[in-house]
Order: structure tokens, then C-alpha cells, then sequence
């Protein structure tokens, strides 16, 4: 069994490579720390499941899910982020993966999720799971795009042009563009009043 797992941050991908190792006997972990090196080991070998985050640098764990999945359909992806925002999850979902967890979760749902998928099911995390059934998307986020909501969701954290621009591969006029457009599709008429948007819809959280 051979799994990628693909995290920015070395002690996190130590952490984990060490839990699934001990968790799951026989099991190889490779890792990389971005979506270009994650591309790069699955060119070299083709892993049974990729765990990846949102956040890498370079392009995004979602851009580089959509990118696995283009290039091999039946590839399990495992989604482990510190985000836990409903559109997010269901981004993840929509972009193919197989399950979704948050980083709050205990060492034996890890396991637990992991095993699950590599026998062919969804896992998402409970709480998650229960929310995503009560919580209907919001009629405004419906009508985005996949790529409108992920620059949506970016643009209301605050993140730079720039930097979205080098997640997803576009230049910074594009993104220049998609605020344009998402302005006048959620009828706002600053970034300020965007970010707000996305706090009012509870796309983003505000550390309290």
C-alpha cells in the first residue's frame, strides 16, 4: 500500500508519515511539500491515496486534486485540512476527493479514515458530515462557479492577488477580473465589503 501525503510543513508530514506507518503495518508513505512536487511523485509512482491539504505553496491542493484526478480518475484523495468551512469541504468533494478531515481530528480517525477510503468509501469527518446535511449551500454561492467560489473564498481570507494568482496558475489580471466579476455578482462594491460577505455567510472565521 503506498500513500502520498502532502504538506508544507515537515513536521506535520513527519508526524503523520510516523502515525500511518505504525497504524497501518506494511503501508510506504512518500511526501512532498507542494502541489508541483505531489504531481511529480505520482508521475514517478502512482499512490493508492494522496492526503493533502488546502494551503501549499504554489498551486493549490485543490488545483493540484483537480489536476491528479484529470490525469487519473480513480485516484483516492483524502482531504486533511485546518479549514473546516462547509463551502470548502464541499469544494474538496467536488473536486473528487474521496474524504475530508480536519486537522482537529484524533490519530485513530485518521486511521480509521484512511482505511475506509482504501476499501472504496467516503469518509468525512462527523461533525462535517452532519453539517454539510443541514446546511443547505447559500443561494448566492450557488451560482458561482468551482473556480468563482475557490477566488471567492481566497480573496475573503485576504489572500494577495499575487499569491492567488501563483496557487492556481492564472496571472494577477485574471484574478484582477474574477474580483471585478464577483463584486458585481454578489452585488458588493469593495474587497472590504466582500470579506465581510464571506464573514456574514460564514465562509471565513474570524479568530476570537
Amino acid at each position: 500500500m503506498n500513500i502520498l501525503l502532502v504538506d508544507d510543513h515537515a513536521v506535520v508530514r513527519l508526524g503523520y508519515a510516523g502515525l500511518l506507518r505504525s497504524g497501518l503495518p506494511g503501508v510506504v508513505v512518500r511526501d512532498a511539500a507542494s502541489g508541483e512536487e505531489a504531481l511529480a511523485r505520482v508521475h514517478e509512482a502512482v499512490p493508492n491515496l494522496v492526503i493533502i491539504g488546502f494551503g501549499l505553496p504554489g498551486i493549490s491542493g485543490l488545483e493540484t486534486t483537480r489536476r491528479l484526478r484529470q490525469r487519473l480518475p480513480q485516484l483516492r484523495v483524502l482531504f486533511f485540512s485546518q479549514h473546516a468551512e462547509l463551502p470548502l469541504v464541499r469544494q474538496a468533494l467536488e473536486a473528487g476527493a474521496s474524504g475530508y478531515l480536519t486537522k482537529s481530528a484524533s490519530p485513530a480517525v485518521m486511521l480509521d479514515a484512511v482505511e475506509r477510503i482504501l476499501d472504496g468509501h467516503t469518509y468525512i469527518e462527523q461533525d462535517l458530515a452532519t453539517q454539510l446535511a443541514y446546511h443547505p449551500t447559500d443561494r448566492r454561492l450557488q451560482s458561482m462557479t468551482q473556480r468563482e467560489l475557490e477566488i471567492f473564498l481566497m480573496l475573503a481570507r485576504g489572500t494577495p492577488a499575487r499569491s492567488i494568482a501563483a496557487q492556481l496558475s492564472i496571472s494577477s489580471k485574471t484574478v484582477s477580473n474574477y474580483l471585478t466579476l464577483l463584486k458585481s455578482k454578489l452585488q458588493v462594491s469593495s474587497h472590504a465589503e466582500l470579506v465581510h460577505l464571506g464573514i456574514d455567510m460564514g465562509v471565513v472565521r474570524v479568530a476570537g
